[in-house]
């Protein structure tokens, strides 16, 4: 059952107004006790809906009065943290044009995003109306209400209307400010659309989906219903195993796909997905559910694409890797969560900051001319310090370098949100004071194929229409970029699984919104179906292969495959096939050699261009597509 004042699959941050219609509303049917916010947040109300009466300068214009929305790190750009009024009186406003009869309930309200200068609304009025000239304000009963706002930039304070009121336009009035600051402000509202004829923008509800999905915010203990029923539902394809424990002793669940679940067979590469590592970002948490009911029920129904990558892929999906995060940010609900809250674990640990930095090893080795034989350029050892019981490593990291550990993955996505834009490896800048720089890993070519895949498939990146979540304009590079020259990350996990395991792994921010409310997951499922089977598919691209030794006709593990101008090796796994990065017109030379002092047999496959004398073979004749040999993770250009 729902909290009270909360609408049943809202989250408890979404309060319901009340039930009984005001004197502003009396003649008005209700659409819903609970109404969602209009989408100021996520991009849903476009800049051209947004006004004020002034503006400090343009990069704090009312487009900019979003809920959440981030700050460059300059102030004075295009891309500032809020709207700011012009002037310091009470007659600025921030108008909202909703471009429909809306049941207007609430007001969400924040400060300014900035390093630079503190400002935020201390109390302000609303008003509505039906044409923007005429304006009926919010009534505490025969006066005007005035609304207690923001102690402090970044705390979201949600406003419920005494009385709903109805109309086109909403305005926020600011009354009063932080002494030291100005009149800024970044707001959502909250809304229903009301049916009307007349309006050219009328609204009518969306069809359900055909798949009947799950759309709704799962806490913990739903999550668990949840991935019980669907494996209730197809247990012969499904299996739920647990990884290890959250700091609060939260299981770390994982949902298996497979058509002989539990095994790992010759020939079926493994593959991830992993969601919820900042507990805040929740879309991806929920995309996991949805697609662990849809992978069932479209394999009862007989889908050829889905049975073809159930029974050919093993599938592992984590939905919630910082469990005890999630479950702060859902307290609070999709909008007064803020940008922050339940990011990191119980103990205060940003994961995708704990794994151990393996980069900077590899660099310095490579610096020294020691690599590949003195130090590894692939299964790049975890340092001794990081195993110290008192190394400040979460018990969710050290549960997921265990579960690499233990199973063979190819192929991954780590599913983020607050931004739409793919990321790929390295994360980590070489220069290590440079807070951005491009940094490719030596398969860079594969892992733009593989982000390209997910960003081009996505319905919401691949729009023509979007504008910046923030202040990146991502459109410009076809929504990928490298992560590095983003912004530099130390110790992600991205980096750490290509160098400790060789698993291919980008991040997908998914969405502006990081907790985007109920009412918008079908949509999000929409824009992210296509792309998260696709990425699954990649996995079967290019050549599969065995080491066998030539004598025994058995398997050889810990195998060394090189691929010519690719400076990271890879290696077959123990009691697994081996992957070779081979493609059209590709030729292989295979030697066997003494593994030093251990006495057993180290093998190192060699691909060399073949084809032409000049090394292009048939490329000129399939320029555009790629080979990629997957295992153990690895990829190569033809």
């Amino acid at each position: 059952a729902s909290e009270p004042g909360t609408a049943p699959g809202a989250g408890p941050g979404i309060l319901q107004t009340s039930k009984e219609p005001g004197p502003c509303v009396s003649a008005v049917p209700t659409v819903s006790p609970a109404c969602p916010p209009l989408g100021l947040e996520s991009l849903r109300v476009l800049d051209e809906q947004l006004r004020a009466s002034s503006h400090k300068r343009q990069g704090l214009g009312a487009h900019r009065g979003r809920l959440n929305i981030q700050s460059g790190l300059y102030d004075g750009d295009f891309y500032d943290g809020g709207w700011c009024a012009g002037r310091e009186d009470t007659e600025q406003w921030l108008e909202v044009d909703a471009r429909r009869l809306t049941r207007f309930t609430g007001v969400v309200t924040q400060g300014l995003n900035s390093i630079w200068t503190y400002d935020w609304v201390t109390s302000y009025k609303v008003q509505v109306s039906n044409d923007s000239h005429a304006w009926l304000p919010s009534l505490n009963g025969t006066e005007e209400a005035v609304f207690p706002a923001n102690k402090d930039p970044e705390t979201p304070v949600l406003n419920l209307l005494p009385s709903p009121l109805v109309g086109r336009f909403l305005r926020i009035n600011p009354q009063s400010w932080f002494p030291n600051g100005t009149v800024c402000l970044r707001a959502e509202v909250l809304g229903c659309p009301v049916p009307d004829p007349s309006d050219a923008h009328a609204w009518h509800p969306p069809a359900p989906p055909e798949s009947q999905l799950d759309f709704r915010h799962h806490n913990y203990k739903e999550m668990r219903k949840l991935m019980k029923r669907v494996s209730e539902e197809c247990p012969d394809i499904t299996r739920v195993y647990s990884i290890g424990q959250s700091s609060r002793g939260l299981r770390l669940y994982v949902m298996e796909i497979s058509d002989n679940p539990g095994q790992h067979e010759v020939g079926e590469p493994e593959f991830r997905y992993v969601a919820g590592m900042h507990g805040n970002e929740v879309l991806g948490r929920e995309l996991l559910l949805n697609l662990m009911e849809f992978l069932c029920r479209e394999f009862r129904r007989g889908d050829p694409r889905v049975v073809q990558l159930v029974t050919g892929t093993r599938i592992h999906l984590l939905p919630s890797m910082n469990p005890d995060g999630y479950e702060t940010a859902y307290k609070l609900g999709s909008e007064l969560a803020g940008w922050a809250m339940g990011r990191w674990t119980y103990e205060g640990i940003d994961l995708n900051h704990n794994f151990a930095d393996l980069n900077t090893a590899l660099w310095d080795a490579e610096d020294n001319d020691l690599v590949p034989h003195e130090f590894p350029n692939h299964y790049i050892p975890i340092p001794e310090y990081y195993t110290f019981a008192n190394a400040t490593v979460a018990p969710e990291t050290r549960a997921v370098i265990a579960w690499m550990q233990r199973y063979p993955f190819v192929l991954s996505a780590n599913l983020h949100g607050g931004e739409l834009v793919v990321t790929y490896p390295f994360d980590m800048s070489r220069t290590y004071w440079k807070a951005q720089e491009l940094t490719p890993t030596p398969d860079d070519g594969v892992f733009r194929w593989l982000a390209t895949v997910y960003a081009t498939a996505n319905l919401a990146m691949a729009s023509g229409e979007r504008r910046p979540c923030h202040y990146d304009d991502f459109t410009r590079y076809g929504n990928i970029i490298n992560g590095a020259n983003w912004h530099t990350v130390a110790g992600s996990m991205n980096d750490f699984s290509y160098l400790h395991t060789n698993c291919f792994e980008i991040t997908v921010e998914l969405s502006c919104d990081k907790f985007p409310h109920a009412s918008e997951l079908p949509e999000e499922w929409e824009n992210n179906r296509e792309s998260l089977l696709l990425f699954m598919e990649q996995v079967h691209r290019g050549i599969k292969g065995v080491v066998r030794d030539s004598d025994t006709e058995q398997g050889i593990p810990n195998a060394i495959i090189s691929v010519d101008g690719i400076n990271h090796d890879v290696r077959t796994g123990t009691g697994t096939p081996g992957w070779g990065g081979r493609g059209l017109g590709w030729e292989r030379e295979r030697d066997r050699e003494e593994a030093g002092n251990g006495g057993g047999i180290r093998t190192v496959m060699r691909w060399g261009r073949g084809g032409d004398e000049d090394g292009n073979g048939d490329r000129d004749r399939e320029r555009n597509e790629m080979a990629f040999g997957i295992g153990n993770c690895r990829w190569g250009w033809k």
